[in-house]
């Protein structure tokens, strides 16, 4: 296959790949690869919104405190005032791009503002209820009329191509030069090289059993980072969303964190709320406190679910602010202007994530890490709501600015894909078995709360299927499931390795053997 070149090539079509793609194409020349089409990432199922200091109540100093208290001690305070400080303007460039934010022309800022759990004040601004789906509905027309950005949709990167693995590394430098990437329609496996490299694949939610992410969050850019030789950090910092929809037929559908924001309660079957005996701050609690209560209420009682009732405000204005989840829950028989909501903890956010600095660069020369699948330091142990599409937008605007400062250098030319001792799978059904033991197994074991017992188990099962998938890869031809089942073992591994190495609860890490906080906050960085 002939090789593919370009400037800079973006792994990954969320928030933050767009982002970085549309401030670079006036001056690079920029491959995106997306798994599926370019609508079918996470950030599209983004539903609250986007939080910035946009009004007059509001200051960067009451967004970076509601930040670090979320974040149990763990984010970085310098990282969290950049971001912070960076926001408005970051939604002025959506706003110029033509992104539809809800109006109210009543608060001085022109648009309406939402209030999340963990958050002192309404700071958070949304398209409705669909807030992700209306950003990247815009940015997509804009990346496919670009001339400078190439769109290659179906197609899933295997592996970065790097200088350790051609042989050319010493002690000091490991540099990428592009990547392998498999067309998941015709099965051919392209060589496309780039000066400049982004990991931009979003989080590993579909490691678990039960999740809000769609099918495409398999961990791809962090499994790809450590494999290259990466310092992958703080990953036992999975963030189980409290609510979820519960109903057998409503496949990972997220209720969003705005309905507890504008008054909804949750409560047992008998109508009793629960949350006041958790927390002071009830159902506005962070994230990481509700979904455990939740979870203790579920256990104690032996329920299925528990219950979010907002039937108390008026029809309209639930109709109005939540048109989708309205919708969507009343295909399903569920009225919510007249019924309360079954809901569960499902994960949601991968905290954790590649090791990068205040431009998004990773440990390797000319590879960078954006979004979801980075670790920034701004999360810390627990991501405080509608901070993760602000990260995709600061920091894809800053290695937007670090990669045009780079001088232009000639494409290399680099070994094809060697295909020469595989043959095509027999059994593929192995993929499909080992797949679903492996979320059955991570969500029994690596859940909400966690025992050492519980992770040495998870611990020597991801052994035993890294044994049998690694053998797998080594004698067949490559495949979209097999990539994303390979990609999926090394997150869990990477989850379950931080998770035992951490002695302490702290945010989204609760161990019942380790029940404490320690004096001391500090991340858990991995290295190969």
């Amino acid at each position: 296959m002939p090789q593919l070149d370009f400037d800079t090539l973006i792994i990954g079509s969320g928030l933050a790949g767009l982002t970085l793609a549309l401030n670079l194409a006036q001056t690079n020349k920029v491959g995106l690869i997306t798994k599926r089409a370019l609508l079918d990432g996470a950030s599209g199922w983004a539903q609250g919104g986007i939080a910035a200091t946009l009004s007059e109540e509001d200051s960067p100093d009451a967004h970076i405190r509601d930040t670090l208290i979320a974040g149990a001690g763990l984010c970085n305070e310098e990282v969290t005032r950049y971001v912070v400080e960076n926001g408005p303007l970051a939604i002025q460039w959506l706003i110029g791009q033509g992104v539809p934010f809800t109006r109210d022309h009543d608060n001085g800022t022109g648009y309406h503002l939402t209030q999340e759990g963990g958050h002192s004040v309404r700071r958070v601004i949304h398209a409705a209820d669909a807030t992700g789906y209306a950003v990247q509905l815009t940015l997509n027309e804009k990346a496919r009329a670009h001339p400078n950005i190439t769109v290659l949709e179906h197609h899933i990167a295997i592996d970065l191509i790097t200088s350790a693995k051609l042989g050319r590394a010493d002690e000091n430098e490991n540099r990428c030069y592009g990547a392998y990437v498999l067309n998941g329609v015709t099965g051919k496996v392209y060589t496309v090289g780039s000066h400049n490299t982004v990991l931009a694949t979003g989080g590993a939610g579909k490691v678990y059993l039960y999740t809000t992410n769609p099918d495409t969050a398999t961990g791809d850019g962090i499994a790809m980072g450590w494999r290259a030789g990466c310092r992958i950090a703080n990953m036992e910092f999975v963030q189980f969303h409290p609510t979820c929809l519960y109903h057998p037929h409503a496949k990972s559908f997220l209720i969003s964190e705005a309905v507890r924001g504008e008054g909804g309660l949750l409560k047992l079957p008998d109508g009793t709320r629960f949350m006041p005996e958790h927390d002071g701050r009830a159902e506005l609690a962070p994230r990481d406190i509700v979904a455990r209560a939740i979870d203790f209420e579920m256990k104690k009682r032996g329920l299925d679910c528990v219950y979010l009732d907002i039937s108390h405000k008026p029809a309209n204005f639930l109709k109005e602010h939540f048109p989708n989840i309205y919708k969507r829950c009343l295909e399903f028989g569920i009225d919510i202007t007249k019924e309360p909501i079954p809901v569960v903890p499902a994960a949601h956010y991968t905290c954790g994530g590649v090791v990068t600095g205040w431009n998004g660069k990773t440990d390797l020369d000319n590879l960078y890490a954006i979004g979801e699948t980075a670790h920034t330091g701004l999360h810390g142990a627990n991501r405080l709501a509608s901070n993760s599409l602000l990260e995709c937008l600061v920091f894809g605007q800053a290695a937007a600015r670090d990669i045009i400062e780079q001088p232009p250098e000639p494409a290399i030319e680099l070994p094809q894909w060697d295909e020469s001792r595989v043959t095509n799978a027999d059994e593929e059904i192995v993929i499909s078995h080992n797949w679903d033991e492996l979320r059955r197994f991570m969500w029994s074991y690596v859940g909400i709360v966690r025992t050492s017992k519980r992770l040495q188990r998870a611990q020597h099962r991801i052994e035993l299927l890294h044994e049998e998938i690694n053998e797998y890869y080594a004698n067949f031809r490559v495949t979209s499931d097999l990539l994303e089942l390979r990609n999926l073992v090394d997150s869990a591994d990477l989850i379950v390795q931080s998770a035992m190495l951490r002695h302490e609860s702290r945010g989204l890490h609760y161990s019942r053997d380790y029940p404490e906080l320690l004096p001391e906050a500090r991340d858990t960085v991995l290295r190969r």
